[in-house]
C-alpha cells in the first residue's frame, strides 16, 4: 500500500525528500512528484499548491495516476479555537469549508450533493497520526527541558539535526507553556485569515452553529472531499503557526522552515513506522 504525503509548501517537505530512498522524480499536470521509500514504506511526496482547487487537483492525480492507498497532509494553520496556541499541533477529525455558502438553496456550509457540512477524516488513520504527534511532542518537550536544565546551547542544531535553532526552543521563547496536540474540526477556505476581526467572526459564526473549530487553513477540506469521492483514507496534521490575527504574517516563513517542517519530519516518521 502506497501512502501519499501531501504538503502545501516546499519547506514542509524538503527534509522528507532528503530521507527518500529509491527515489524517482515525476512531473505531471505541472507538478513534481517524488516516488520512493521512506522509513520502510512506499510513498509518493507531492506539493498540493495553495488553495482548494490546486489541492483537489493534486489529490486527484495522486489517486488516479499513482494509485495511492491513503493520503496524509502535513502543513501549518492559524489557530482559532480556545486553547489552541502557536506551536501546538492539530490532527483533523473532520473538515468544513468556511467560505462555502449556497444558502438559501442549501444550509450554510453544506456541500451540495453530499448532504454533509463536515467531511470526516478516516478514524483509524487519524488515530495513528494522533499517536505519532502526541509521542513526538512529549519527546520534544523532554529534550527541550533537559537542554534548558543543563544550560546546553540550543542554537546549534534543530530536532532534525540541521544547523538552526531548536524548533521547540523557537516556540518556547515566545510561548512558554507546553505544546499540546488537539483533535477536532479544521475549517478550510480560499483566504488567508489574517485579522483579529475576521478570525473572531469566523469562529463565532461556526461555534454558534455547533461547529467547534480549532484551526483554519486553505487546502484540507478539498482533499477530504476528493478522498471521500474515491473512498481513499485521509488524515491531516497542522502545526499552528499563528492565531489567524493581525500578526499572522509575522515570521511565517521562518516558522515554517524552523518549526513546522521539523515537526512534520518527525511525526511523519513515527506515523509511517506505525503502518
Amino acid at each position: 500500500m502506497t501512502t501519499a504525503l501531501l504538503s502545501a509548501l516546499p519547506q514542509e517537505q524538503s527534509s522528507l525528500v532528503h530521507h527518500l530512498t529509491h527515489s524517482r522524480r515525476i512531473v505531471h499536470a505541472g507538478r513534481v512528484f517524488w516516488q520512493g521509500v521512506l522509513w520502510g514504506q512506499p510513498v509518493v511526496l507531492a506539493l498540493s499548491g495553495i488553495g482548494k482547487v490546486a489541492a483537489a487537483t493534486t489529490a486527484t492525480v495522486l489517486i488516479e495516476r499513482f494509485g495511492v492507498s491513503r493520503i496524509a497532509f502535513t502543513g501549518v494553520a492559524g489557530g482559532v479555537g480556545e486553547g489552541v496556541s502557536v506551536g501546538d499541533v492539530v490532527i483533523a477529525q473532520d473538515y468544513l469549508q468556511h467560505d462555502l455558502d449556497v444558502s438559501p438553496l442549501f444550509p450554510r456550509w453544506e456541500v451540495p450533493g453530499y448532504a454533509h457540512t463536515r467531511l470526516v477524516c478516516d478514524p483509524q488513520f487519524s488515530a495513528l497520526f494522533l499517536e505519532a504527534a502526541s509521542a513526538y511532542m512529549v519527546s520534544a518537550e523532554r529534550l527541550l527541558g533537559s537542554e534548558n536544565a543543563g544550560a546546553v546551547a540550543i542554537q546549534t542544531t534543530d530536532l532534525c539535526g540541521h544547523p538552526s535553532s531548536h524548533p521547540s526552543a523557537a516556540v518556547a521563547a515566545q510561548h512558554p507553556t507546553p505544546r499540546q496536540v488537539h483533535h477536532g474540526l479544521i475549517a478550510t477556505g480560499d483566504r488567508f485569515v489574517s485579522t483579529q476581526w475576521e478570525s473572531d467572526r469566523l469562529r463565532n459564526d461556526l461555534v454558534a452553529a455547533g461547529h467547534n473549530v480549532l484551526a483554519v487553513e486553505m487546502e484540507g477540506a478539498a482533499v477530504a472531499q476528493v478522498c471521500f469521492d474515491y473512498g481513499v483514507p485521509f488524515a491531516a496534521m497542522r502545526t499552528i503557526s499563528d492565531r489567524a490575527d493581525d500578526a499572522a504574517h509575522v515570521d511565517f516563513a521562518l516558522f515554517v522552515r524552523t518549526v513546522a517542517s521539523c515537526y512534520a519530519e518527525h511525526i511523519v516518521q513515527r506515523l509511517l513506522q506505525k503502518l
